[in-house]
């Protein structure tokens, strides 16, 4: 019996961790599977399923937190680079912005910019979090011990690891349908509502009066 209870326990941390590969997985995806054929796209969409059964069966073999971490780093960093890329160049005028136009694409590219900062910096507090959680675990949990409850869950690294991911992974999808809104020629029909930083979350919402294709713009 108390096998079995181990054997749940390992499957249930090995997908407590993993769900971050699976979900990069899913953006990797929506960002590469753009303007692709039909069959690009299933060809693609394999390519990235068996990469996650991979990575979870070679890590449930392995059991090493160094491959889990370097995996999740390369999938985040293709993402993310792509996006980046992707960005300016459908963005970024060729020269100073004159038009209108230009002048709402920079506007617009400012604050992709600042979504994409405040998304990695989250990330890097979690990844941070998590790694000193790992390298003092026993100080932390004599001092949590010494704390009790309530105060000494804010000492629970991993759960502030969980925190700061889910934040960055709700900011990379939130950019992620930006962007795909961009890449479709239609920017103007939504906008980002983010009324605070650090006192709200932001969405992307339809814009009330969007700026039909075609109208004069200078």
């Amino acid at each position: 019996m108390s096998h079995l209870l181990t054997l749940e326990q390992d499957w249930m941390q090995l997908f407590d961790e993993l769900s971050m590969i699976y979900t990069t997985c899913i953006l990797f995806y929506a960002v590469f599977s753009h303007g692709k054929s039909l069959l690009g796209q299933a060809l693609l969409g394999t390519f990235i399923t068996g990469l996650a059964i991979f990575i979870t069966v070679y890590y449930h073999y392995l059991g090493d937190p160094v491959f889990h971490q370097v995996m999740f780093g390369i999938l985040t960093a293709t993402v993310v680079f792509r996006s980046m890329y992707i960005m300016e160049k459908i963005l970024r005028p060729k020269s100073t912005p004159q038009s209108k136009a230009e002048l709402l694409d920079t506007q617009l590219l400012k604050k992709m910019w600042t979504l994409i900062t405040c998304g990695l910096v989250s990330i890097a507090i979690g990844f941070l979090t998590w790694n000193l959680d790992n390298i003092f675990c026993s100080h932390l949990r004599h001092w949590r011990r010494e704390l009790g409850l309530p105060w000494g869950v804010l000492l629970e690294g991993h759960g502030w690891w969980h925190l700061f991911t889910g934040i960055a992974c709700y900011i990379n999808v939130t950019y992620g349908v930006w962007l795909r809104y961009c890449r479709d020629g239609k920017k103007e029909e939504v906008v980002l509502a983010w009324p605070s930083m650090f006192g709200s979350i932001p969405t992307v919402e339809r814009a009330q009066h969007p700026l039909k294709p075609g109208s004069k713009t200078e």
